[in-house]
């Protein structure tokens, strides 16, 4: 399954960072560093077809709504 914890008892750990990576940014710095981080994390999984199994799960997990309704 593409969402299996793979970080364990690392996940806050990531979680924080990602968050601290984010302090003291404006909106359009903290969008521009998301796409920045996700092409290098793309770059480093090299795999397209996992990469688009990725996108179309993070497009459907989750509270948000991106079908515009």
């Amino acid at each position: 399954m593409i969402l299996d914890d793979k970080l364990g008892i690392q996940a806050d750990a990531f979680y924080n960072a990602l968050m601290d990576s984010h302090a003291g940014l404006t909106d359009a710095q903290s969008h521009a560093l998301n796409a920045r981080l996700v092409l290098i994390l793309a770059n480093e999984i090299g795999d397209l077809a996992k990469l688009e199994d990725l996108l179309a799960t993070a497009r459907k997990v989750g509270p948000t709504d991106f079908s515009g309704s």
